[in-house]
């Protein structure tokens, strides 16, 4: 079974679909986004192709492509599409497969269920993205308590931002979870730099061999 990897956040907007990105081209994998919410700007998918200088057979297909950029209930219900939980299965790939989910652990998908559902079902290893700004420490090791709760595999906490050494600690610490690296804010955002700053950050030892 090759790699395959749920990149998850504590919020929307701190950066995974960055880090998503640096994670496939560092593992020369595919990219996949369940159900993307937003049509009118560029996509998920197409961002992580631009940045991650992914072909486009290296990008899958989303399952749901929904046009208002809210929770995915709500796009669904503007939309008129019933979403099917149980349609969101990884396909299976020749190459480690990074999914990235939308948002947060707990936005919904439907009425009755949440992405944190979805992921408990995969049973694939989850990276949980951090920002490092005040607030992160609450947000982060109430992720990681859904997480544990629903007996979903942590991976590690990938955290994104300036330094911030101690709630990098802190955290790593009362959530018993490895910390993975940290990503910083890159002005201009390119896929070189993007590229250089994973391999400066992260150890990609640290994400192979992550079967579900």
């Amino acid at each position: 079974m090759k790699t395959r990897i749920v990149v998850t956040g504590t919020d929307t907007g701190i950066g995974k679909t960055i880090f998503s990105a640096a994670l496939t081209d560092a593992l020369d994998g595919c990219y996949w986004k369940p159900v993307q919410s937003g049509l009118d700007e560029e996509t998920d998918s197409e961002t992580v192709a631009r940045l991650g200088r992914l072909s486009c057979d290296r990008v899958l297909p989303e399952a749901y492509r929904l046009a208002i950029p809210a929770s995915p209930h709500l796009s669904a219900r503007i939309d008129g599409v019933t979403i099917d939980p149980e349609h969101l299965s990884p396909q299976a790939v020749e190459r480690p497969l990074v999914i990235e989910g939308a948002g947060g652990l707990l936005v919904p998908l439907t009425e009755h269920t949440v992405f944190a559902d979805v992921f408990a079902r995969w049973q694939i290893p989850v990276v949980v993205c951090a920002r490092t700004g005040l607030g992160t420490i609450n947000h982060t090791l109430l992720s990681l308590e859904a997480l544990r709760r629903r007996a979903i595999p942590v991976l590690g906490v990938a955290f994104i931002g300036d330094a911030q050494e101690d709630s990098e600690a802190i955290i790593a610490r009362l959530g018993g979870v490895r910390r993975l690296g940290r990503l910083p804010r890159l002005d201009p955002l390119t896929p070189d730099r993007l590229r250089h700053a994973f391999a400066e950050n992260f150890n990609i030892a640290d994400f192979r061999g992550m079967p579900a």
